[in-house]
């Protein structure tokens, strides 16, 4: 066994050249979102534990048995988030951003929960969310869910399949609970353990029931299609012509409700078979009472969440930008290594954005040339004795066949650019 100290369990490190597609993949959702109209907001990664108590509830899996919570040394309950929109709300109340609606908010990085570590599931893992407050009618539903299928084309994957469900408004939904729970007790000795204890907390959440054993039980439910109101029924219709009018196939799903008590209305996730029992990249829904449980006067919101890592094992090796840098710049010896500062320097001036290595650590040219081709860059730029007395450069191209060429260094960017594009 090895005598390092461990990463906790579930609570992984991200190195390069994994972490190079991380970044180029938030680079492009935070493009998007951008253009889009949403701002960034950054929320702590700790909470007051009654941030989450009160907005995801109390008889929630994420409360009752997920949570990272422990008292501080003041001996106040504190909580590691395990998911972002109880913190925006909390975070837009607080700085008293409701002021102009409608508000677009977007925000980025690491949540918890204590679950078993699995493949897509983390103890520590990541999401992008988005947050709208401000906006009631179906035609911001339309542009989340639109724009969330415009990141997946930017990101080349096809097979991801959108199911979508309306819980309606929240007395329809209490009527619907009161019908359901009824169903559901009439079958009490067919139903699991997690089942029998969600009748008495949130008898929705049976429906999303995993047991196969459950399927044919929860198949029989009343649906809650056949108790929406008149109002959330012509809402989600609209959203669905809408989708459909912008190529966007919905699947609807009467099961659908997912696992947080504040949904109301429009409910939906992105899911794919690709990652077995972990399918669902990207979730979310109207939650238009939480901003008042929450202490804020009543506004409509809805918002999303995806999960990084599960998107990011779904992009193939060839659709994300490589980590190579574009040019390896060196010396051929160590006498000369101050030129190739001063060398890598004046290029990162005139090419911006590109990707330039330059060799530190000394060594022969045949490590230098061993570690320029394992860098995986495009070309290297080699100054020797007699390139340094002339002011010129020796460019070499490390992948293909094409010849090795001396050029001036006042030319070599310009030769650069004509000769391959910038690393991403």
């Amino acid at each position: 066994m090895s005598s390092h100290l461990q990463a906790v369990r579930g609570m992984n490190d991200i190195v390069p050249p994994v972490s190079a597609a991380w970044r180029a993949f938030e680079d492009t959702v935070a493009a998007l979102l951008t253009s889009y109209g949403y701002g960034e907001i950054r929320m702590p990664l700790v909470e007051q534990s009654a941030v989450f108590k009160r907005s995801i509830g109390d008889a929630t899996d994420i409360v009752q048995k997920e949570m990272y919570t422990f008292d501080d040394r003041n001996g106040d309950s504190l909580t590691l988030r395990p998911e972002g929109t109880a913190s925006c709300v909390r975070a837009v109340l607080q700085n008293g951003l409701l002021q102009q609606l409608p508000l677009r908010l977007w925000y980025a990085g690491p949540m918890f929960r204590h679950e078993r570590p699995q493949r897509g599931r983390h103890r520590q893992f990541h999401q992008i969310g988005v947050e709208v407050f401000g906006a009631a009618g179906p035609d911001i539903d339309a542009e989340v869910v639109l724009m969330t299928a415009r990141l997946w084309r930017m990101l080349g994957l096809n097979n991801l399949r959108l199911e979508m469900n309306s819980l309606g408004s929240s007395e329809a939904r209490a009527r619907y609970r009161a019908v359901l729970t009824e169903y559901f007790r009439a079958h009490f000795d067919a139903l699991d353990e997690d089942s029998r204890d969600r009748l008495e907390r949130n008898p929705l959440r049976i429906l999303d029931s995993k047991n196969p054993v459950m399927r044919e039980l929860v198949a029989g439910a009343p649906s809650l299609a056949d108790h929406l109101d008149d109002e959330s029924r012509a809402h989600f219709d609209t959203l669905c012509t809408t989708l459909a009018a912008n190529g966007v196939e919905v699947t609807r799903n009467p099961r659908l409700v997912r696992g947080l008590d504040y949904y109301s209305k429009t409910v939906f996730e992105w899911t794919t078979t690709e990652l077995g029992a972990q399918g669902t990249v990207c979730a979310g829904g109207r939650y238009d009472g939480l901003v008042e449980v929450m202490g804020g006067k009543p506004t409509p919101a809805i918002g999303f969440a995806m999960g990084v890592e599960r998107l990011l094992e779904l992009c193939a090796a060839g659709q994300r930008p490589a980590s190579a840098p574009a040019v390896y710049v060196s010396a051929t010896g160590e006498a000369l290594d101050g030129h190739a500062v001063s060398l890598a320097e004046t290029l990162r001036s005139a090419l911006p954005g590109w990707s330039i290595l330059l060799h530190v650590g000394g060594g022969s040219l045949k490590s230098r040339m061993k570690k320029a081709d394992k860098s995986g860059a495009a070309v290297a730029l080699l100054l020797g004795e007699d390139e340094v007395a002339a002011g010129n450069v020796t460019l070499k191209p490390l992948r293909g066949d094409s010849p090795q060429a001396v050029h001036p260094q006042h030319k070599v960017a310009e030769v650069l650019a004509a000769l391959c594009p910038p690393a991403p």
